[in-house]
Order: C-alpha cells, then structure tokens, then sequence
C-alpha cells in the first residue's frame, strides 16, 4: 500500500506547518466532535493535540468497522503453542465482548478517569479488557503478568487503581506461573488498597478467590453491553510504566486523540498495510510495541492482528515465528533482533524457515535495541524481504526513525542504520552544548518540539519529572537519551544509550561498534560489549558473547579471533583484550540486554536486579563467569580458578 506523495514532501509538510499536516489526518478518523485546531499548550506549556475534539478509541478500533461492514473480518488471531490454543475473533465477536466486559467494570464502579490495572500475558481477555476500560473512559495500565510483588505494589500505588483485573497464571515454555499469588502479595505490599480484583481463571492453574472482594472475569461478560462514552481527544488512554533512575517507575501516558491519529497515520505510512491485511507483532501486551502494533494500531486501521502466546525459540521451535507468518498469511512481521538472534542461534542455516510456505511476507521490521548488520544480514538472505530497522521508545508510542515503506521516494533500507525521520519528527544530533554536530559525528539524539501527536504529553501525576527527565538538557527538545549520528546521505544510526559510551583513556568509544564487529564473527548468536573500571585507563572495554550452537571451532580460538578483529578494525587504542563466553545474556523480557546492570556487577557496585529481567539467575551465571577470569574491581583479586 503506497501513497503517490512522497517522503521528502511529506516530511517537509509536517515540519512546516505541524498544525496543518495533523489536522488533515486527524480528518481520516470518524470524530465525535471534529477538532478545530490541532495544537495547543496547557498551562504547564506543554503541548497537546486536537484540543477540543472528542471520540473514542474503542469505538474507532471497533464499533466503527462493524458500522463499516467489516464486521465478520478477523480482528485478532490468538495463537498460543504454549495452551495448544488457535482462536480466531471477528470485529463483531471482539466489539461485543468489549462492550459486555466494559458493562461488568461499570457495575464493579469503575467510570471515567478511574484507573484499571491489567496483569495478564498475551491473552484475548487482556485485550478485551484494555477496550473495555477505553470505552468507558477509564485508564488502563497494562503490567507484565509474572512481574515481582514489589514491582506491582510501586505501579499499585502510583496509579492507584479502582480495580486488578488478573489471570490466574501464565505459561513459561513447560512452566506454570502463578500469578494470583503475586497479585495478593503485591496488594498487601501497597498503601492503596484496591476495591476489586478481577481473576481470569486458566484450565492449567487456578486463583483462589477472597471472598467480597475477587470476582471472576467470566461474570462480568455476563452484563448488558454499553456503548462507548465520547471523550476529549486530551483524555488519558492509558499509563505504561517504564523503569525510572530513581527506583520509581516514570508512568508514560498516553491520549485518547493523538494517539490514534498518529497510529493509524503509521500504519499506512511506516508499515504500508491496507484495512484487511494481516500483521505479526512479536511482542507482549506489557511493552509499549504490544500496546501500539498488536492492539490499537491494526485495530484503527481494520486490520487483523496475530496475538502470539509464547517465545521465538522452543515454543515448540525456532521455527514458531515462521509457521505464525505461514497460517496466517502475514504481510507484515515486527520483532526485536534478540528474538531473531535466538532462533539464528538454534537454526543458523534457516532450515525451519524452508519449511514453511513464506510468500505473503512483504517486510520484516524490527525494533527495541540495534540491529547488528550480521543479524540483519542474515533474516534478509533467509527471508528474501526487506528487513527495516526502525527506532522509537515507549515515550514516543511510535517510530521515530524509519524506512517507510508506505511513502514514494524512500531510500532504502540500510544495514546499521535506523532509517530516516518519520514525518512530524524533527531528529536532530547535538552535542553536550547544544549544537548540531556534522554528518557522520556521534553526539546526542533529540527532536525539536513539538513531538508529534501520539507521543507522551507528560508523565502520569508528575509534571515536573517529565520536565525535568526529557526537556531541561535542550531547552525546546525532547533528549531521547540515546547516542547517534547521521551520515552525509541523511541515514541516522543509533548508538545506544548515551551511557554505552565509554570512555578509554581519554577516547570515547562506542560499544555498538565493537559489538558490530564481535557479531560480525560466523560462530557468534549475540554480544554485548561493557566499559569496566580500569585504574591505569579510567575503562577498558570486555565482550560477552553467546556462541552459535554446533559452531566447529573452540572457544579460545573464538575469544582470539573476535580480540584481533576489534584491534584490527578500530586499533590498540581499543584497549580491547578480553572476550568472555557466556551460555546466555541477561535481558528485559523486551529483549534488551542490561548492559548497566553488568557494568555495576564488574565494578563491584551496588545494584537491583531489574524488575524487567527475563530470567533473573542468569546474573549468578555472569558473576562465576566474572570470578573464573577475575574480571572487575569486584573479582581482581580473586585467582584465576576460584568460583
């Protein structure tokens, strides 16, 4: 699906006349009340979207193409190799379980504004669930089903919810979770005590109910369905908590408005599909690419959207992700390159994916951390489809940079590089004072206010930490916190966090490309690359790396090859020496390796486990990796085989 404009007017259009550009796309949604200006700035002077206008999200995900004759169109494919479960929902089913289980939330007293915490794993009942709190104007916040107790217990009493809703435990491979449990233990943690909690009971584990309090989520589908409730376009939609520097969680909100303006604009332009067409996102409801590209945006667009339960590797394969592509006939996939590393690791030559009838794919996207040109490389040949690697956070609800295939004149796609601006951001590299920096010099990722619609307008309650955190290192720019440059044909390149740059006796070096060059080596499956305390050199640089499985050469001859290719390629200056084999890599439940967690453990600092972590032994792992080659201050002195 293309457009005749092209990119570079397009983009153009939305830099020089913001107002305009949005406004004309917010006329492609069927509002309520119709905006009469696009931008605004509250009292804080921060800047919001579409003041003045009014709708609904539920409506306009579902409501609105049943009206439209979609309504026996999937809406959501529900795919769970993990419950041996395949359900398919039209729009039609979909709306009237929404407007059902939005009735049962009335009766238990929650209306507009109150807030509703969703915890529960890729299950329809939590999409269900997220609809039904939008369509009675209430603000949902989705937390990780499985999440510590603490961790709930902060968001519980940041956001204070009226109600829980819950499932009664998720599946971990052959693994049962509880979840009920946690979600006990989490309430009596928390100062707010909620009114009701809400348990969708799972045939493989069962909740115990408290009396006067729990309700099964069955017997609120048991009500009259209700319509949904028109509400300004500046109304909260929901609260997606990301870890804060203080230990606190920063609750990302999110508005009713620009929020489906910008995702439905995305859907066409950035990943070019049609109403009816099918997309594969990858993710989990928890994540802010669950939120935007399994839920709201296929949905805004009339598409039909793959909800996967489950991971890309021994769910029963590394083949999952190709046989989802296959029965569904997906046009369009989107994942993190940790996802497709891991199943490269276990099938490096793509048998899996020869097994499988591939041809309705046009694009694979991926997102959440950088994408080595090794991975990229790799998914391409296999594929035989473009491969885009696209930039954006959980700030900005949407991508940032991109190669976007639903606009003429687009460069291509590039390996290492995120793309090109998407239209309405204005992504500038500065350095510390300020300044713009010349083509192909690293320095500070930021866009110049205002952000477009459906970024964050703020933070939830906390004005003055949105402030503070994203607008006061530029005045008049939003600080991305990430590290990059653009070259001299427009191509932006994300480094990483501005903290993965190290610093080696007095050459600031960037970690992203000694991993480039680490991933690059044929028996590497993925790498990470820290900056540990050196007394002589302030940091020295040491690679962690995950070998490929069946790879034929040893581990010591890897570790030398992999020494001699950094050397090689950025020099001595490098300092780079060591090279540590590790079974696997700590990661957020994203995908995301924690880099800073791993830098504090070889310094000897104190640190948390991150409430993100997907396995959190795999720090006990890395620690007697760390003492067997006294690495860091924390094991210096410690001899060669203790540990």
């Amino acid at each position: 699906m293309k457009h005749a404009c092209s990119y570079a007017a397009t983009h153009a259009a939305s830099l020089a006349d913001p107002a305009a550009f949005w406004l004309h796309q917010a006329q492609q949604l069927p509002w309520d009340t119709p905006p009469r200006q696009a931008l605004s700035q509250d009292a804080n002077g921060f800047y919001r979207w579409f003041e003045g206008g009014k709708l609904n999200t539920s409506f306009l995900c579902l409501d609105y193409h049943v009206q439209q004759g979609r309504g026996q169109q999937p809406a959501l494919i529900y795919d769970s190799p993990v419950t041996n479960t395949l359900r398919t929902y039209t729009y039609a089913e979909l709306l009237d379980l929404t407007a059902r289980f939005a009735g049962g939330l009335r009766q238990l007293g929650v209306g507009l504004s109150d807030r509703v915490i969703i915890y529960m794993p890729n299950l329809p009942e939590a999409v269900v669930a997220m609809l039904a709190c939008a369509r009675i104007g209430a603000v949902h916040s989705v937390v990780f089903g499985g999440f510590a107790p603490h961790e709930l217990a902060l968001r519980i009493d940041d956001a204070q919810p009226r109600v829980i809703i819950c499932a009664s435990g998720g599946m971990e491979f052959d693994r049962v979770v509880p979840y009920k449990p946690l979600v006990d233990d989490a309430i009596s943690k928390a100062a707010h005590k909620t009114a009701k909690v809400v348990v969708f009971q799972r045939e493989f584990v069962q909740g115990t109910l408290q009396a006067g309090r729990d309700v099964d989520y069955q017997e609120l589908l048991q009500a009259e369905a209700v319509p949904a409730v028109s509400v300004p376009a500046t109304h909260p939609l929901y609260i997606l908590y990301t870890s804060g520097t203080t230990g606190r969680p920063k609750g990302v909100l999110r508005d009713h408005g620009g929020h489906a303006v910008a995702l439905r604009f995305s859907m066409e332009a950035v990943y070019g599909l049609a109403p009816g067409e099918t997309i594969f996102a990858g993710s989990d409801i928890g994540w802010a690419v669950g939120h935007s590209y399994i839920v709201y945006a296929p949905l805004l667009q009339g598409c039909s959207s793959v909800l996967f339960e489950g991971k890309p590797v021994r769910t029963p394969d590394a083949g999952t992700f190709w046989r989802l592509v296959a029965q569904h006939k997906v046009q369009v996939m989107f994942t993190a390159p940790t996802a497709i590393r891991a199943i490269k690791k276990e099938d490096p030559e793509g048998k899996l994916a020869k097994q499988h009838d591939l041809s309705s794919l046009r694009q694979l996207f991926v997102a959440g951390e950088r994408c080595d040109s090794a991975t990229y490389a790799w998914a391409r040949e296999l594929l035989g489809v473009p491969v885009i690697d696209h930039w954006w956070q959980t700030e900005s609800g949407w991508p940032m940079l991109a190669t976007l295939v639903g606009l003429e004149g687009m460069p291509a796609p590039r390996a290492g590089s995120a793309g090109h601006p998407v239209p309405g951001y204005d992504v500038q590299i500065l350095d510390e004072d300020g300044h713009p920096v010349p083509p192909g010099t690293t320095g500070l990722v930021t866009v110049k206010l205002p952000l477009p619609p459906g970024c964050f307008p703020t933070l939830w309650n906390d004005d003055a930490r949105f402030r503070e955190s994203y607008l006061s290192t530029f005045p008049g720019y939003y600080f991305s916190g990430d590290g990059g440059y653009r070259d001299s044909e427009g191509y932006v390149y994300i480094m990483g966090r501005v903290d993965d740059v190290i610093n080696v006796a007095g050459h600031r070096l960037s970690t992203g490309e000694m991993e480039e060059i680490l991933a690059s080596h044929p028996a590497v499956a993925e790498c990470a690359v820290l900056g540990i305390s050196d007394s002589l050199r302030g940091q020295v640089p040491v690679g962690l790396v995950v070998l490929k499985d069946g790879h034929p050469l040893a581990e010591k001859q890897v570790e030398q090859e992999l020494v001699s290719n950094v050397r090689g390629q950025i020099g001595a200056l490098a300092c780079f020496r060591t090279v540590v084999v590790v079974a696997r890599l700590p990661k957020t439940r994203s995908g995301k390796i924690l880099r800073k967690t791993l830098r504090q453990l070889a310094d000897g600092e104190d640190f948390a486990i991150p409430s993100t972590i997907d396995d959190p032994l795999i720090i006990e792992e890395i620690t007697n990796a760390f003492r067997r080659r006294s690495l860091g201050a924390a094991f210096e002195t410690l001899p060669e085989n203790a540990g």
